[in-house]
């Protein structure tokens, strides 16, 4: 109930108040001028301020503000009545128009302006309580639940609905207002039920084609999804009141979801159909075909937010993975090749990773890709590697093997790769090492088949520190298989690098060389075997003018001394100061005054003045040599011994090279030979032909190394002598004349003395025995250092301990002789109650 009345008010800025406490006839008056106000226009509705006030035994009680509200009340009720409680409304220079007061929810007015208008006596309204309290109609629940109950129906059946979205959601606010949600939340729940269970049923026995069944079904969620986003729109307010209130309750979309879990279970059919047609789109687009990926992220998803996607979907899918990546396994194992095989492999990881990324959900990739990793790589690795690993490798295939280390980091297959690499170069490297057909290029194949190991494990390997380990290990042991011949090789390698007549190569590309031996070097066990050899062919570098580059000697020098330490490198860089102090005397004794007064004329020569514990030892050779050098050589050691007194001087005659001025009828030419080919040469300036035994008794060079000498000037490269009759082997009954028709290019001849370089078979046997019969000092010397510490030491432990500080290979037979000599020399004794202990002799 509600009266509409029109008041105004005269001063917005004062309250009003009755001017008599007695009067109430402005009330009257004012509602009988009303008829008098023209017309107001509707205004929006508006918040304002009202005093309420009444008078109370004449005195002015405090005024309470009271706001209007936009909300309209249930049932107000406004009445003019002098006894009860007073409003008074004021707006400034304006009227109320339709004022509409009501009391429950709230007050309300709708203001309108208006002219203004001469001031007008105060509007008093009375505002009265309910005398009863309001009560429900009996059928409001039930009614209420048939219009919702309709709604609902007409969402699933996808029907226009009658009645107006606000209805229904003040419809449902005002059940819940009246305590009556729980009602409505189990109502709404059992008309859910009853067609979600419907709409499930209807897909039993439809369409045999997968594809289309599949397409029904992904409708029927998204119908679901839609209708239950519209109920809960209509049912906020129960979401929002009643479900947080009350404890395990799930909301309206949780609700709906459960029940369409539970009937999805209850029409297993629809599920198991729904399964076997997800896993069959699959397998169709792994083997090559095209198919909807939408349709599958979609019913995926309805999976997944029923939370039925890991027993359900993802378990049968991963077995149904597993079968068939195991089939495919041993299919292509034994079609393709190993390379295609790892870009199958390759190909089809990326693929589920992709199926991941498009329609399976995220949680799955990982057991996925496993699954596949295992059944195409696990299972295969060792066929893998049998099969192709050692044709990648000698085929430098970087790309593939660098695709077979990926693949394999996966599966945590990198050691039986990294023992397959093992295996792969101590077989190579053997067949390299022990072929002595192939001696030669020993050295060269070995420094190709590391840069390549090498290259393999930077690009292929990630530079991975145990591969890198694996290779050093697997040399190691491939070139000590022959003990000593590898180091011996490699030091005769070094010597062909540095020695003169190595054209097109640049000082850069030496040191790289260098460089890249020592690598080898570094694997070496007998390194007093390198030493030797290096120092014998050092030693014929400088002393025959040899050597390509003193700065690139001095620069292996420098890295040996960095590998072994000066200790190493002590004789060698003696030999350097040798060679330099030789100079300094050769100029002094071009100065002194036996050299001005008593030389020969015509003949030029340098002495090399060496110490012997710094150069290699050189039997002594015997040779008549010309008188001249006999004069020459005498007032050398004269002026040397004057200067050097207390020093004996011993002359190496195998050593010495000359450079002779030959006189052929073709023209003049200059010859760098061996002394003893001087020695040969000079005895045709008096005698035109003459036999090998007429050279012999001439020169008085011993047998052997005439005959090399002889061959060198008969049957080289440069034939300065006719041998008759001809052959390559020098016999006691062969003859030599002077070859007059000899010709040659170029002016001097300096490979007529190559013999010099070529290493004999007794220098290379006198170097290796030498090697070893120093390293019997050093056994000698270890063992004695040991006991003298020890005093009392165990044949065991001795032998341990000597395995420890020799640097060089040796068997425990060959220490055992050993410890017997110093024995019977009375350095150590046995004990004479245990023989496998040994006591120190002081």
């Amino acid at each position: 109930m509600s009266q509409r009345t029109n008041s105004s008010s005269t001063n917005p800025n004062k309250r009003s108040s009755s001017s008599n406490p007695n009067a109430t006839t402005p009330i009257a008056a004012a509602a009988a001028a009303s008829p008098i106000f023209p017309p107001m226009k509707k205004a929006k509705s508006q918040g304002v301020s009202c005093s309420v006030d009444g008078n109370m035994n004449g005195q002015q009680q405090p005024t309470p503000h009271v706001h209007f509200a936009e909300t309209p009340a249930l049932s107000p009720m406004i009445e003019d009545d002098p006894n009860d409680a007073v409003l008074e409304a004021s707006s400034p220079s304006s009227a109320f128009g339709r004022v509409g007061a009501t009391c429950g929810g709230g007050i309300t007015s709708n203001l309108s302006r208006k002219k203004a208008t001469p001031p007008q006596p105060t509007k008093k309204l009375v505002i009265k309580l309910f005398k009863a309290k309001p009560t429900l109609p009996s059928n409001f629940e039930e009614s209420t639940w048939e219009i919702l109950k309709s709604a609902i129906s007409t969402i699933f059946l996808k029907q226009p609905n009658p009645c107006d979205s606000e209805k229904l959601y003040q419809a449902v606010n005002n059940l819940c207002l009246h305590k009556l949600g729980g009602n409505l939340y189990q109502r709404i729940e059992k008309e859910c039920e009853f067609h979600i269970s419907a709409a499930l049923q209807s897909l039993v026995g439809q369409s045999e084609d997968l594809v289309v069944f599949l397409s029904l079904v992904e409708n029927c969620w998204q119908d679901f999804c839609d209708q239950m986003l519209m109920i809960r729109g209509i049912a906020l307010f129960l979401d929002r009141t009643y479900v947080k209130q009350t404890p395990n309750v799930r909301s309206l979309w949780d609700m709906g979801l459960q029940l369409f879990h539970k009937h999805l279970a209850l029409a297993a059919e629809v599920e198991h159909k729904t399964v076997f047609g997800l896993l069959k789109m699959i397998e169709s687009e792994r083997l090559g075909e095209s198919v909807d990926r939408t349709l599958l992220n979609h019913l995926l998803k309805m999976f997944t937010a029923l939370g039925i996607y890991p027993e359900s979907f993802e378990k049968p899918f991963l077995e149904r993975t597993s079968e068939f990546y195991a089939a495919e396994g041993v299919k292509y194992m034994q079609q393709a090749d190993v390379p295609d095989y790892l870009k199958h492999v390759e190909i089809r990881l990326q693929e589920e990773n992709e199926r991941c990324l498009l329609y399976i959900d995220a949680s799955t990739r990982k057991p996925l890709v496993a699954t596949a990793e295992r059944q195409l790589l696990e299972r295969h690795i060792s066929a893998i590697l049998d099969k192709g690993f050692m044709m990648l490798m000698d085929g430098k295939r970087i790309d593939d093997l660098q695709r077979m280390y990926l693949l394999f980091s996966r599966v945590n297959a990198l050691e039986s790769l990294r023992q397959s690499l093992n295996q792969y170069i101590r077989k190579t490297g053997q067949s390299i090492v022990m072929d002595e057909e192939k001696d030669k290029d020993m050295v060269s194949s070995l420094l190709d088949f590391k840069a390549n190991l090498d290259r393999i494990w930077e690009e292929s390997f990630y530079k991975n520190d145990s591969f890198s380990n694996t290779i050093k290990d697997a040399f190691e042991h491939l070139i000590n298989i022959r003990q000593n011949r590898p180091a011996e090789l490699i030091a005769k390698f070094v010597d062909e690098k540095l020695r003169a007549g190595n054209k097109g190569t640049s000082e850069e590309e030496l040191e790289g060389t260098l460089d890249k031996v020592l690598v080898l070097f570094r694997f070496i066990q007998g390194k007093d075997v390198f030493e030797a050899f290096y120092k014998k062919d050092l030693a014929k570098r400088l002393l025959l003018g040899k050597s390509a580059s003193i700065d690139a000697e001095k620069s292996m020098i420098s890295k040996l001394k960095t590998e072994c330490g000066s200790q190493f490198t002590n004789k060698l860089e003696g030999m350097f100061k040798d060679i330099e102090l030789s100079k300094e005397i050769n100029e002094s004794f071009k100065q002194s005054s036996q050299a001005r007064t008593k030389l020969p004329s015509g003949i030029e020569m340098s002495v090399h003045v060496l110490t012997t514990g710094y150069w290699p030892t050189y039997p002594p050779m015997d040779v008549r040599l010309p008188h001249e050098l006999n004069v020459y050589q005498d007032i050398f050691k004269e002026f040397y011994l004057s200067k050097y007194s207390g020093r004996r001087l011993m002359w190496q005659n195998s050593l010495g090279h000359c450079v002779l001025k030959a006189e052929f009828p073709k023209g003049r030419k200059e010859l760098a030979v061996s002394l003893f080919q001087t020695v040969v040469l000079m005895l045709f300036n008096d005698a035109q032909k003459l036999s090998f035994q007429d050279i012999k008794e001439s020169t008085g060079i011993e047998d052997k190394e005439l005959r090399r000498t002889l061959q060198s000037l008969a049957c080289g490269k440069f034939r300065v002598l006719q041998k008759m009759p001809k052959g390559r082997d020098v016999e006691d009954d062969d003859t030599f004349v002077f070859n007059d028709q000899f010709a040659a290019p170029l002016y001097r001849i300096k490979q007529v003395n190559a013999i010099q370089m070529k290493e004999t078979i007794e220098e290379n046997t006198s170097t290796t025995e030498r090697v070893f019969q120093d390293r019997q000092y050093q056994v000698d010397a270890a063992i004695v250092r040991i006991m003298k510490t020890r005093k009392m030491l165990s044949h065991t432990l001795l032998i341990t301990e000597l395995f420890q500080q020799l640097k060089f290979p040796i068997k425990p037979a060959d220490l055992k002789k050993r410890i017997e000599s110093l024995i019977d020399r009375e350095y150590l004794e046995r004990d004479k109650n245990n023989p496998q202990v040994y006591n120190y002799l002081a």
